[in-house]
């Protein structure tokens, strides 16, 4: 196969083939474990792979040779009305155990299908009946057409966008349903984003250089470049993401509505699926009935979480806990958020901190580490327990400690 190897040309390989590799590795994770998140991912890295094909292919002398020349033209190779739609399918399967890829998620493909058509009539137009360059009698490769490259941008930035609202909308819920919400916060969610994004930035400032300034082909390659570096990053730290959730909720991006968290109970050896609205902030209610309800059930948690020590649970969740006072969980989050005036897993930190302050007036520190102790009183992380102590006492350990006289 024809490639000639040059400084512009072989540093895109390099990234091609990388990217290409991880795509490879991440589906046969995802088969592997069965996790659609991988899977995902992968079908993200072939498209970037793609994406950056025709600079890559330009640079190593297709553009000037038959018939590399014609394969470049009519085969698409930035797929950009599937990017954004994939990174949104990503976001969601990872986030979220409940998400399936079903027929009411086939009406995000349908712009890059309708373009794939497109350019298969380009083809059967030019090469089986007028048998010569007709759409592309220009001598440019029609998928730089402006109108594309404007509307592919487009798409990316709103699926961004639906991407953000989606983490926005379950990290919103896990504070609201978990007692571990900072241990699946899903950093490489954010980091992802944060690389998409400064792939929209870089594409959006050479289009802005190029209202003013005449940019040449090999100016247009230092985006590519940027391009690769961030998909390379995506490529390496997405393969070594291991943190997953439990926790199943549906969530509309599009409207201004909360995330449900969906529950299943058996009914006549069915599983059967309901959705619980989590309450974040209820102005609706009047202050009587709500002073009837919080002296109803403040109480009945409290004593719950104390005496029964749930607090050590590190995996405590908002439904073991409606569980446990039999009821359910939209009603508990509002008690909890009514009644102590804040969210369930800051509810239940603060009762760890408690408990971890209590055992220091013991002595406990004595005998083994702060640490030792943090994790004893239900606490998963040192990050999480440093945290939450400072949130409870508005000091550290250290300090708090050197207060009290027990250093």
């Amino acid at each position: 196969m024809h490639f000639e190897f040059g400084f512009y040309s072989s540093i895109l390989l390099i990234f091609f083939v990388h990217g290409l590799v991880y795509s490879l590795l991440l589906l046969q994770k995802g088969i592997r474990n069965e996790t659609a998140s991988d899977q995902w991912l992968s079908v993200f890295l072939l498209l970037s792979v793609l994406y950056i094909s025709p600079w890559m292919l330009g640079f190593a002398g297709w553009y000037d040779t038959q018939p590399f020349r014609d394969i470049i033209f009519y085969v698409t190779f930035q797929h950009l009305f599937f990017i954004g739609p994939v990174i949104f399918f990503y976001v969601q399967s990872l986030l979220n155990p409940s998400f399936r890829f079903s027929k009411k998620h086939w009406w995000h493909l349908v712009p890059g299908c309708l373009y794939l058509l497109y350019t298969v009539l380009i083809v059967v137009v030019d090469k089986l009946i007028v048998k010569d360059y007709y759409f592309l009698e220009e001598g440019t490769d029609r998928e730089f057409d402006f109108w594309y490259q404007t509307l592919g941008y487009i798409s990316m930035a709103i699926y961004f966008g639906a991407s953000i609202r989606y983490y926005y909308l379950y990290k919103q819920l896990m504070v609201q349903v978990v007692s571990y919400a900072d241990a699946i916060q899903f950093k490489w969610v954010r980091n992802f984003l944060f690389a998409i994004l400064s792939i929209l930035i870089l594409k959006f400032i050479l289009f802005i250089i190029s209202l003013f300034f005449s940019i040449a082909y090999i100016g247009t390659w230092w985006y590519f470049l940027g391009f690769s570096i961030a998909m390379y990053y995506i490529a390496v730290s997405g393969y070594a993401n291991s943190v997953r959730t439990k926790m199943r909720f549906s969530a509309d991006v599009f409207s201004s509505k909360s995330a449900l968290l969906l529950q299943y109970h058996t009914v006549n050896d069915a599983l059967v699926e309901e959705a619980e609205m989590i309450v974040m902030d209820d102005q609706t209610s009047s202050k009587e009935s709500d002073d009837a309800f919080i002296k109803e059930w403040k109480d009945k948690i409290q004593e719950m979480v104390v005496a029964f020590k749930m607090y050590e649970e590190p995996e405590l969740s908002l439904t073991d806990l409606a569980n446990k006072l039999r009821t359910n969980p939209s009603l508990l989050s509002r008690a909890i958020n009514k009644g102590f005036g804040m969210n369930f897993n800051d509810f239940v930190n603060y009762y760890r901190v408690q408990a971890f302050m209590e055992k220091l007036k013991m002595g406990e520190q004595k005998s083994q580490t702060l640490l030792s102790i943090a994790y004893d009183c239900g606490f998963n992380s040192k990050a999480t327990f440093n945290r939450a102590f400072k949130k409870a006492t508005g000091t550290s350990p250290k300090t708090w400690m050197e207060q009290e006289g027990l250093v």
